[in-house]
């Protein structure tokens, strides 16, 4: 048979009873879409935890206080729960090869008023290098000093998250005051809007001069973190080692298992992260796939149901001289179509719900490109698989019993 006739002959097979055709892709397209949907949530939730964490700063690395459990474990507890780092700490690591800047802070939640209005928010104490090293940019007015920093300054500059909640949306509220501990603040800038969530939140923060939250906030020495930019993404283990062996020595600290810091590497947390959402991934692309296996069924009942309806057209064909393998090819042929075609009607429909779940749960998605081929793929190799067995079954029919066939 020529590949036209063929082709002529599939396509006739599927169209001559529309209904069950239809009917039997939709298990395929159910099971395309929901695997074009689960997938499209795991990667948009890996690049917007991605994006977070690279929001924080570029070739960031984070010096934090406590006790390490193990040897390369990071510390157990919270974020400032300990008091082993300090301002000379942070100044003795501007010197280290590879550091292009450090900014220690202090970090603490807080009730802030003005205006007969609060809000409860994140007191960021820094230092003007914190601009550089966490890829903060002002947006009106101008962030504090070095010169500030020096003389305990009661300046603030503020998020646009908490300007809108004190202000208004839209408000310039460089010259008002903010009441913070008792305490009046001027505000004398507003950082640009980032985005983000929870504590990693920098548009809902107010930066304060370390030395003035030291003195009046918190009343230690101590600092949270140690903020270090590398110079280069290459640099960043060097540096990391670096900045251990140098603590280390300042702590007179022999063994590195007892180390009361730890230093967290940018790359690995995005590491991890991606990691993890990937794993997420994949269990909710294995869930959504039993209803590709549904569907692969639901293919085979229907090709096996088509076999027995033609047993004499078959033995007719057979009879006339027809190839086996083209009596194969026809039946395989259908399958693969109905596959196909049910995986791009899939493909639509999970993308159409990939948009809806973005619009109506703020849930970010992305429809990736290899996903969809991954659809097509399956949808091919289930045609195949299940498509075979019915063809093979047609193949072999006696001619002759196969005409007596009522």
């Amino acid at each position: 048979m020529r590949t036209k006739d063929l082709i002529e002959e599939i396509i006739f097979g599927v169209s001559a009873n529309k209904a069950r055709s239809g009917l039997t892709m939709l298990g395929i397209v159910i099971g395309i879409a929901s695997v074009i949907a689960m997938l499209a949530i795991g990667q948009g939730s890996k690049d917007s935890i991605e994006t977070n964490i690279q929001s924080i700063g570029s070739n960031l690395l984070i010096v934090m206080p406590g006790m390490q459990r193990t040897p390369g474990s990071t510390v157990s507890s919270g974020r400032g729960a300990a008091s082993t780092l300090t301002l000379a700490d942070a100044k003795a690591l501007e010197s280290l090869q590879g550091v292009s800047a450090v900014a220690p802070d202090v970090s603490r939640r807080s009730q802030v008023i003005a205006r007969g209005t609060n809000t409860n928010t994140q007191i960021e104490g820094t230092t003007p290098e914190y601009l550089q090293v966490r890829n903060v940019a002002i947006d009106l007015g101008a962030f504090f000093t070095g010169a500030q920093v020096s003389s305990r300054a009661k300046v603030a500059v503020i998020g646009p998250t908490t300007r809108d909640d004190l202000f208004g949306e839209g408000a310039d509220p460089v010259g008002e005051k903010i009441r913070i501990n008792g305490m009046n603040f001027l505000i004398i800038g507003v950082t640009a809007a980032k985005g983000g969530s929870g504590t990693s939140n920098q548009d809902d923060a107010i930066y304060i001069p370390i030395t003035t939250v030291q003195a009046f906030i918190t009343g230690s020495e101590s600092v949270s973190t140690i903020s270090v930019g590398a110079t280069d993404s290459k640099s960043m283990t060097d540096v990391q080692a670096a900045i251990t062996s140098l603590l280390l020595e300042r702590h007179k600290i022999s063994d590195a298992a007892s180390a009361d810091f730890s230093v967290l590497n940018q790359s690995d947390l995005v590491s991890i992260a991606s990691s993890i959402t990937g794993t997420f991934t994949t269990l909710l692309a294995a869930i959504a796939g039993i209803s590709l296996i549904v569907g692969g069924i639901g293919i085979m009942n229907m090709m096996l149901t088509a076999v027995t309806e033609r047993t004499r057209e078959i033995g007719l064909r057979k009879a006339v001289g027809s190839e086996r393998r083209s009596i194969v090819g026809q039946f395989l042929g259908e399958a693969v179509l109905l596959t196909m075609v049910g995986g791009g009607a899939g493909v639509a429909l999970g993308y159409v719900i990939a948009l809806i779940i973005t619009k109506f749960s703020g849930t970010a998605t992305h429809v990736a490109t290899s996903s969809v081929l991954l659809a097509f793929g399956v949808s091919a190799i289930i045609g195949i698989v299940f498509g075979f067995y019915p063809a093979q079954r047609a193949s072999k029919l006696d001619p002759i019993q196969a005409l007596r066939y009522e």
